[in-house]
């Protein structure tokens, strides 16, 4: 039983493997909130930087599901995406951007609107990344797949809070949501060299891996 438990297990990390998009797509969610993750750190900000105690430290914590609600509203009376590699893309470099952007931040407004942008454009790679997983996966190994996709982001999430924690420890919280946020930006470029199928994917209710932009 433990054998055939691990066949199944191994025969779908190595479908993943293969199918290059979905690989690439996992990847890049993995490496970017792992990096590009400042809610840890909103805390520390609140107090420490922006100075805007525990009723501006709850508008922070609103600030990224805000830009998700309202993203998702839009994406749902608007077409498929016809480049969808080419959004998920810059979706994620501007979530990096915008990230660097609230490290510098001493403004609470600018912060809260940085944070803001993160949950959009966050909003829209994870629309992507999850459509593209059930899109090029067959029926018999969808759901497997998909727990796959959830693992790694699950886990990427977890270790995400402690990579900035970590960082921060030794060298401040602004060098922390900074650095991480460049990094994401370098694991985007990074994905579209290793990986140019993604970016140069099509329309997003497609099944092709060739769908012409």
């Amino acid at each position: 039983m433990h054998f055939l438990i691990w066949r199944m297990v191994h025969g779908i990390y190595r479908f993943v493997y293969k199918k290059k998009i979905i690989f690439g797509t996992i990847t890049l969610d993995m490496f970017a909130v792992l990096l590009g993750g400042a809610t840890a750190l909103l805390p520390v900000y609140a107090k420490d930087i922006l100075h805007v105690g525990p009723n501006g430290l709850g508008l922070l914590q609103a600030a990224l599901p805000i830009g998700s609600i309202a993203c998702s509203i839009y994406l749902a009376h608007r077409p498929p995406l016809q480049k969808a590699g080419h959004a998920l893309v810059v979706s994620v470099v501007l979530f990096g951007l915008a990230t660097v952007a609230f490290g510098f931040s001493k403004w609470f407004w600018l912060s809260f609107g940085m944070l803001v942008v993160c949950g959009v454009v966050d909003n829209v790679s994870v629309v992507i990344r999850h459509t593209l997983v059930q899109l090029l996966t067959p029926d018999s190994m969808r759901g497997r797949v998909s727990a796959v996709n959830s693992l790694f982001i699950g886990t990427s999430n977890e270790l995400g809070g402690f990579e900035s924690g970590f960082v921060a420890q030794f060298f401040g919280p602004v060098f922390a949501v900074v650095s991480g946020g460049v990094g994401t930006i370098l694991v985007v470029i990074a994905t579209a060299l290793v990986w140019p199928e993604i970016r140069k994917y099509g329309r997003l209710d497609s099944s092709s891996d060739d769908v012409p932009i």
